[in-house]
């Protein structure tokens, strides 16, 4: 796959593939590419299918595994009540 990038020197296709996936949350996404959640959403809106940024804005919004402060906030209420996540 051809690396493209933006007027600003961004890898979109790099910054599409990490925000496709699941595990891959905004915070992280911002300390590769530089790049706020806001800007991610709207990289994927102009690159993407309109059916296709809807099914992703569907799916990634409200997710805790998006949002790294989330997770670690369920993560550290699971440990507390003696779960194991392992």
């Amino acid at each position: 796959m051809t690396k493209i990038q933006d007027a600003n020197g961004v890898d979109v296709n790099g910054i599409i593939r990490m925000a496709w996936c699941d595990k891959t949350s905004f915070d992280e996404i911002e300390r590769r590419s530089g790049l706020p959640e806001a800007e991610v959403i709207k990289i994927m809106r102009r690159e993407l299918k309109s059916s296709s940024f809807r099914l992703w804005r569907k799916r990634v919004t409200g997710r805790k595994a998006k949002h790294r402060k989330r997770s670690k906030s369920r993560m550290s209420q699971a440990k507390d009540r003696g779960w194991d996540l392992d």
